[in-house]
């Protein structure tokens, strides 16, 4: 058996066992015969039974008995009402009046009795005293004889007091009398005879065949006609012709008090009025028959197994759809069986079922949810955490020990209360004062820092060999907090009393998010592009670099095959891309494969991983960034063919010379000397411009200072004047305002000579090269403007590229390596500037180089 199915098995049982024991409890305490006498009560009297045309009610009430004098009255009276009521055309009369005892008028009423020949009276069971068994009372001998029919006039109550049905056949044991309506509505129904063999008749009380009676309403629903006018008034009897009628107390405090569903005890019917609303209900086929007693119970069996079997295989939302789906059907049965077909079938304890399964199974969810729950949290709690740890949380000899493995200072001190426990080549005679906890003072190459843990003061100090990192490295300690009372403080306002497990579902959550950040995190820093894949190839997860390197918003790529992106962005066929990504997959293999996107280079590696414990494959993509090194690989290359060209061809032709010299060492002409010495000096510019190039390629920000570009731009037109006044070219310098720069002078200063060098080459003798220095915004702007032959429209977009010579400087003999102007662009790119170049041929050339200005409040 499998473990889902086991537990669903497990489920069934204790569900099921709980629901029994409920319903065991519910039925020994009453609960639900009392609800069923509710729900019966209230659809009931939500919708009445019509009343049948052919009744009717004579009551005996307070006018009567104060026109006719008080009860009883002689029999004669009602003799005289038996005759009214036959000249008036009435149906069947039934009394609900007992005459038990003889009188002096029998005569007179059974002979009325006969002439209607329609008149049934009531027969009464009771015990005469406490140590008498129960008999019959039947009326009178002559009365009995004159009687068309006898029926019983008692009228059941439930257990809650409230009368709702009776028994068609209630009697001894050797003799059952039908019920007053059912004996109107056939007078010639005789009582049943022999019920129980063998039982005395004195001993046994049999009652049969019970039903519920819908009554029409309150009390005076049916149609009504006082006694006393009945006698008084012919006319108020027209209304009675072919109709039933029955005779009987309504008077207060005289005759059955029956509290029945529609008024209770607040507003009770009588008796005679509930034998009429039965006889009602009797003729129009709508009394309610109790359904069978097992019924209930096999209704209560199915539902029971229903919501047993159901409720631990459906989701919560499902469950509670299938409880009040269940409710609702049996109330539709309750109600269709009722009112259609006239059958009362007791549903409260099926519908108890599902009253008490969705709380109870809902309880018993989150008990093992709860359990799951806990199990989980303490398997968060031991498992490792991914969250950084805070510096401030570490000792100081810890630091110490951190610092001096990522900075490799020159000396350090580390004391507490002012005793030192780590000190080299560093003194405490050495700190500046230090003002407060956790700030950093910095002196020269030192910086010294006052720690607290607890009722301890540390002192730490480091002391930086002097370089142009040191004051990076000073910066980068301020930013450090160290110190928890330099600390922000982070705590949540004041925070609810909740229960523990709360507090640790809540402690579990902040550990996930802090996982999920740091994972989440970790990947959009990551130098290199990250896709991650289902096992079908469909991109699940991409990070920023993707984003940008591919140039596809990030929700657009989340649910696209792999193989589609990149198709799309470097389309190839040998190998097709869906041939690398569906190998990955299915051999679990990986693949390492170039890409080229929007000319750049990458190096894409699929790697297949497992999501979940289950078989397939998911991939995870790392997209390098190989651009500069592929960059860097074309210049390894281009180098080496300029030393195999360029640098090798002056040094051969040098080698030659040198050689023809020694041949002949008397006979050496100043040409000669003049050709080597230009030899000479050409491969030392060559090498030169080349080592330079190195420089700035390797030039980082940890190597500027302040520095101020007119100085620098001034500085630079120095070292070219002379080779000016050798062409009698003028150079014109225009500003005077100082322009603060972050950068490295050195290199600017050789930057600027080259774009002067290049105006003054390029030049015709006795022209003019500008220099303009000025501030545009936020940038500082140097323009060299020269007076030359000009460049071609389709050199410039090539002019700074390495080794790259222009056609006229080639024909003109200006021939150079190609490297100064690549040079100044490399130069103001890592000042973070540009460079732009506007030339008309014929007319000279406009270079114009823009640079940050430096921020006046670092």
């Amino acid at each position: 058996m499998s473990r889902d199915r086991f537990l669903t098995t497990n489920a069934f049982w204790t569900l099921g066992l709980s629901l029994i024991a409920i319903l065991l409890v519910a039925q020994f305490s009453g609960i639900p015969q009392r609800a069923n006498l509710w729900l019966y009560d209230s659809l009931i009297t939500s919708v009445p039974a019509p009343l049948s045309d052919d009744v009717a009610v004579i009551a005996i009430d307070e006018y009567s008995l104060d026109q006719l004098g008080q009860w009883p009255w002689p029999r004669s009276t009602h003799a005289e009402l038996i005759r009214r009521l036959d000249e008036a055309g009435v149906k069947t009369i039934v009394f609900d009046v007992l005459f038990p005892e003889p009188s002096d008028d029998d005569r007179e009423l059974a002979m009325a009795m006969r002439d209607h020949g329609q008149v049934v009276l009531p027969v009464h069971l009771s015990v005469p005293s406490t140590d008498q068994p129960m008999t019959e009372q039947l009326p009178a001998p002559p009365l009995r004889q004159a009687a068309a029919g006898f029926g019983h006039a008692h009228v059941e109550l439930d257990s809650d007091g409230l009368a709702r049905g009776m028994y068609l056949f209630n009697g001894l044991a050797t003799r059952l009398w039908p019920s007053l309506a059912k004996a109107a509505a056939d007078p010639d129904t005789p009582p049943v005879q022999d019920v129980v063999e063998g039982a005395p008749a004195a001993y046994v009380n049999v009652r049969r065949d019970y039903v519920a009676v819908p009554l029409a309403g309150r009390p005076g629903t049916l149609p009504t006609v006082s006694y006393a006018q009945a006698l008084q008034s012919a006319a108020s009897l027209n209304q009675l012709a072919g109709k039933t009628v029955f005779i009987g107390a309504t008077a207060v405090g005289f005759g059955d008090i029956l509290p029945t569903p529609f008024s209770s005890l607040a507003w009770p019917m009588s008796g005679v009025e509930f034998h009429a609303n039965a006889y009602s209900a009797l003729v129009s086929e709508r009394l309610i028959k109790p359904a069978a007693p097992g019924l209930s119970l096999l209704l209560t069996a199915l539902v029971l197994l229903l919501i047993a079997d159901a409720l631990p295989r459906l989701r919560p939302n499902e469950t509670l759809v299938l409880c009040s789906g269940v409710l609702g059907l049996l109330l539709a049965l309750f109600t269709t069986l009722l009112l259609a077909y006239r059958v009362w079938l007791p549903v409260t304890l099926p519908l108890l079922i599902p009253i008490a399964a969705y709380p109870l199974w809902s309880a018993h969810r989150l008990a093992m949810t709860n359990r799951f729950l806990n199990r989980q949290l303490d398997e968060l709690g031991k498992g490792q955490q991914l969250t950084l740890p805070d510096p401030v949380e570490r000792q100081p000899a810890q630091l110490l020990d951190h610092l001096i493995a990522l900075f490799k200072p020159t000396g350090w001190y580390l004391s507490v209360d002012g005793a030192p426990i780590h000190q080299q080549n560093l003194d405490a005679d050495q700190r500046p004062k230090l003002t407060a906890p956790g700030l950093w003072a910095h002196r020269d190459n030192q910086s010294w820092i006052q720690l607290k843990r607890g009722e301890r003061v540390f002192e730490l100090g480091l002391a930086f060999p002097s370089t142009l990192s040191r004051d990076a490295n000073q910066r980068y300690l301020r930013r450090l907090v160290l110190d928890p009372y330099q600390k922000p403080d982070q705590r949540d306002g004041p925070r609810e009393h909740v229960s523990a497990r709360i507090e640790r579902v809540r402690q579990a959550t902040e550990r996930l998010n802090q996982m999920q950040l740091f994972i989440r995190k970790s990947f959009e820093h990551m130098p290199d592009g990250i896709i991650v894949t289902d096992e079908l190839g469909v991109i699940q997860f991409a990070n920023g670099h993707i984003e940008e390197w591919f140039g596809e918003p990030r929700p657009s790529l989340a649910g696209t095959p792999l193989t589609r992106l990149l198709q799309g962005h470097d389309p190839r066929d040998n190998p097709p891309w869906q041939e690398t990504v569906s190998e990955t997959l299915t051999l679990n293999q990986s693949r390492t494969v170039d890409l080229r996107i929007r000319d750049m280079d990458f190096l894409i590696h699929f790697a297949p991983f497992k999501l979940s414990d289950g078989p397939p494959n998911s991939i995870i993509a790392n997209i390098s960034n190989i651009s500069e090194l592929r960059a860097q690989q074309r210049q390894h290359r281009e180098a080496i063919d300029f030393i195999s060209h360029d640098v090798r061809s002056p040094l051969v032709s040098q080698l030659a010379l040198i050689e023809q010299l020694k041949r002949n060492p008397s006979d050496i002409e100043p040409e000669q000397l003049e050709q080597l010495g230009r030899l000479a000096r050409r491969s030392y510019q060559l090498a030169e411009e080349f080592v330079q190039l190195a420089r700035a390629e390797q030039l980082t920000e940890t190597r500027f200072y302040d520095c101020e570009l007119l100085a620098i731009v001034e500085n630079a037109r120095d070292s070219v004047v002379e080779q000016a006044v050798e062409k009698n070219i003028q150079l014109m310098l225009q500003g005077s305002e100082d322009l603060w720069l972050q950068g490295n002078a050195e290199l600017l200063e050789r930057a600027i000579i080259n774009l002067l060098t290049n105006a003054v080459q390029y030049s015709d003798n006795g022209s003019t090269v500008t220099i303009q220095v000025f501030q545009a915004g936020h940038e500082a702007c140097l323009t060299v403007s020269d007076e030359g032959s000009g460049i071609a429209p389709e050199e410039i977009p090539f002019l700074f590229d390495r080794y790259r010579r222009q056609r006229s400087s080639e024909l003109s003999g200006n021939r150079g390596a190609g490297l100064g102007l690549s040079f100044v662009n490399v130069v103001v790119q890592k000042h973070r500037g540009d460079i732009s170049v506007n030339s008309v041929l014929g007319e000279g050339s406009s270079f114009t180089i823009k640079l940050p200005i430096a921020d006046p409040l670092p």
